[in-house]
């Protein structure tokens, strides 16, 4: 089914390039609303600042929605054990911190009637301390903050990258990231895909990571967990997906000037799916040798969704060697 307010962006978003991706679409579609807005003002007789003002103000109270009427919200809808976790951490640690701000509002409107003009109130000038609001002051906060600080600490480490996501044979998947796409290796498969990664439901998979290029972070929201890649260094993540889902994920580091389209696909599908997606790949033709790699690498573009029957094998480990050198003795 078609998404109306997606179309609407669409219509109305300036000329992207194609393959900017939902946040350019969403961002153009804001610029024009307020130029728009800056216009109606202007007819009217309004200062230009004023007219400025009022547009910024209808953009920025307007983005908080737009992104909810959007789509759904991969940090609140997961798809797996990791993501679970991590939407709940972040709903406990708002509830914590609700303690402190929901009072505010309450006493805000509390002090506004106890002390209004008309109510003839106690007069103590030489008030100065109350030990129950001395208590109330300093304590809730210190609770609050050894509340988060445990729940911090417990949970970092239960949410482990390092450590596998549930039982079972753990899917081993190598990611590369260059400007701007990501490259995908199926060590166990011998495939190889770029701005997609394909896995079964219901198996654990580890991806190991770096970076071809400058710091990146790789991040799908709906499966959880954020990690940062970097050249000449290795890292690892290990994620579980409930559900087959069509996903996203994308770099949330600023690495240029095509950062904002360096998003890849996520598909999650079955055990069934996943072996006639691995049986396709094989039979796609195309070999992801170290020529191709470096052609693909130099483009510094964006790239559609490719995938290669074969790779030559190493190919992870040696773009993370031609970053290092030998110390110096």
């Amino acid at each position: 089914m078609t998404n109306p307010f997606a179309a609407r962006l669409r219509r109305n978003a300036p000329a992207w390039p194609p393959d900017a991706g939902p946040a350019a679409n969403l961002a153009g579609f804001a610029v024009k609303r307020m130029h728009a807005v800056a216009a109606s003002f202007r007819k009217r007789g309004e200062p230009a600042g004023r007219s400025g003002l009022a547009a910024l103000a209808f953009v920025l109270v307007g983005a908080a929605s737009l992104p909810v009427a959007a789509a759904p919200i991969p940090l609140i809808q997961t798809n797996g054990p990791i993501a679970l976790e991590q939407a709940r951490l972040m709903r406990d640690a708002l509830l914590l911190m609700a303690i402190v701000v929901l009072p505010v509002f309450v006493l805000a409107g509390t002090f506004v009637w106890r002390y209004r003009r008309s109510r003839q109130a106690t007069y103590r000038p030489d008030w100065s301390f109350s030990l129950p609001l001395e208590l109330a002051i300093w304590g809730i906060p210190t609770c609050i903050v050894i509340a988060l600080g445990f729940l911090v600490w417990t949970r970092t480490h239960s949410l482990d990258p390092y450590a596998q996501a549930g039982p079972g044979s753990v899917l081993e998947v190598q990611a590369i990231a260059t400007d701007w796409k990501w490259v995908f290796l199926y060590p166990g498969l011998g495939v190889a895909t770029v701005n997609e990664l394909v896995v079964p439901a219901d198996r654990p998979f580890r991806i190991a990571l770096t970076s071809d290029t400058v710091m990146n972070a790789f991040f799908i929201p709906g499966l959880g967990g954020q990690i940062f890649a970097m050249a000449g260094m290795r890292t690892q993540i290990n994620l579980r997906a409930t559900s087959p889902a069509e996903m996203w994920g994308r770099n949330m580091q600023f690495s240029g000037n095509g950062f904002y389209g360096q998003e890849f696909r996520v598909r999650v599908v079955g055990a069934q799916g996943f072996d006639a997606w691995r049986q396709h790949a094989r039979a796609a033709g195309g070999q992801l040798t170290r020529a191709a790699y470096g052609a693909l690498v130099k483009q510094q573009a964006t790239a559609p969704v490719t995938t290669y029957a074969r790779f030559d094998p190493g190919l992870f480990d040696e773009v993370i060697a031609k970053y290092r050198t030998e110390p110096h003795r």
